[in-house]
């Protein structure tokens, strides 16, 4: 499972009256320390709650304090055409033009292409890697050319 952090028109807006108990639950959650966190259930049974789930939860939490809708998809999940370019923030048709110059693997159901979040979260990852590289590129040019000042580039950490 992936928890993903963009907000769209269709995902839940926080309501105003829980911002300060998801404030809260954020400061007890990064409380706790090395110490074992537990479920209390409505009957007082007390479950331990897992490392690994414990660190979603915290996640999930300190994005939601941020203001930040969130979505939790499964790392296989498949996702329309539409589905993906609003994840990408790009064109149903220009998705649909790099996955038919083999940029996203996909798969037909029928007549339908789909994408797995994998295969989207590689591409998009690969995306930001050559931007990076890009602006990097670019910043080392202007500063070689003395139109950049070395000391205000945030690309060289």
């Amino acid at each position: 499972m992936t928890i993903l952090r963009y907000n769209t028109p269709t995902e839940p807006v926080i309501a105003q009256q829980e911002v300060q108990s998801i404030k809260q639950l954020e400061r007890v959650l990064k409380s706790e320390g090395g110490s074992q966190a537990k479920l209390v259930g409505a009957n007082g049974e007390q479950i331990d709650i897992p490392d690994s789930v414990y660190q979603v939860l915290r996640d999930v939490v300190h994005a939601m304090g941020l203001g930040q809708a969130i979505s939790i998809v499964p790392q296989n999940h498949e996702m329309t055409t539409q589905q993906a370019a609003d994840f990408l923030n790009v064109s149903r048709p220009y998705l649909v033009k790099l996955l038919e110059q083999g940029e996203i693997p996909y798969v037909k159901v029928g007549s339908h292409r789909r994408v797995r979040f994998n295969d989207l979260m590689e591409y998009k990852q690969q995306r930001n890697t050559k931007r990076r590289k890009g602006l990097k590129e670019l910043t080392q040019f202007l500063q070689d050319e003395g139109f950049y000042d070395k000391g205000s580039s945030e690309l060289d950490q």
